[in-house]
């Protein structure tokens, strides 16, 4: 039996990879800014401990792990996957616009991970699960600050997963595409500026149609195998769609490289650090 301790697990991924741990009998931190035991089937009984947490506070996050610790004695599997979707084009956010999408996405995730590492790297084991999303593949359109949020979590999470490793801690990035999750029910928008009106009103057609999303018991049937795995990856791709994505975006990458090659190589010659005799 393992303890998972998850964020944002109130509703769509968090709550589905909750059901699928406790589902398999393990026990389970649910981290939420509203949670009860009652979001839950009542015959997990002890097995559940549901903690309200705002993952913007650090003090917080830190007294949460220490209950969880303290209920079950150990954390094995770690899943920050609280999050926020904030759409507009970037002239368009404020300041505290800006500063709130990485509070949750970056800092939430940074101060989670920071207080659940002491635990694991005593114990030299563990495993860090960071849900990015397909908005860290590349930055397109009134995604630009979300894309922005899940760039810097997967900048972090690739120094820490090499950092957790000399600890015997694992850590994977997983990038899901889309998900009948609620996000975007909750998702705040800025205030749009004239200029981009044109631009505004062609997303709007692309996104006409809707959106033809998965279940999120996929993704948490994705995320048992991961955890479950001898070998785990860095990184992984939910979705058909991210996953051709994904080799897309690679592949125009580098093609650009390959194209500007002479640029980039004479733009490199070492010399000696100035001022260095001889």
């Amino acid at each position: 039996m393992r303890t998972w301790f998850i964020t944002g697990a109130s509703r769509g991924l968090g709550r589905a990879f909750a059901e699928a741990a406790l589902d398999r009998g393990d026990r389970v931190v649910a981290a939420a800014r509203t949670v009860t035991p009652d979001d839950f089937d009542a015959r997990h009984g002890d097995r559940l401990l549901a903690l309200t947490l705002d993952v913007t506070d650090r003090a917080a996050v830190f007294a949460a792990v220490a209950t969880a610790v303290e209920r079950f004695g150990r954390l094995d599997i770690v899943v920050n996957n609280a999050g926020t979707l904030s759409m507009g084009m970037v002239e368009e956010f404020t300041e505290a616009e800006a500063r709130a999408q990485f509070e949750v996405n970056l800092f939430g995730a940074l101060w989670v991970s920071q207080a659940v590492l002491p635990h694991l790297r005593a114990r030299r084991s563990g495993h860090i699960v960071q849900v990015s999303s397909i908005a860290a593949l590349g930055g397109y359109p009134s995604t630009g600050m979300y894309s922005a949020s899940k760039f810097a979590l997967e900048g972090m999470s690739e120094a820490l997963a090499m950092e957790a490793a000399a600890f015997d801690v694992t850590l994977s990035i997983v990038q899901p595409g889309g998900y009948w999750t609620g996000l975007y029910d909750s998702m705040t928008t800025t205030t749009p500026i004239d200029a981009y009106s044109p631009l505004h009103a062609e997303l709007a057609r692309q996104w006409a149609d809707g959106s033809v999303d998965s279940e999120p018991r996929l993704a948490a049937e994705a995320l048992l195998r991961l955890v479950d795995s001898d070998d785990p990856p860095l990184r992984l791709l939910l979705g058909s769609m991210v996953y051709d994505l994904a080799f897309d975006i690679a592949r125009r990458r580098m093609d650009t490289w390959a194209g500007w090659e002479r640029v980039s190589r004479a733009a490199e010659h070492a010399v000696p650090a100035p001022g260095t005799a001889g």
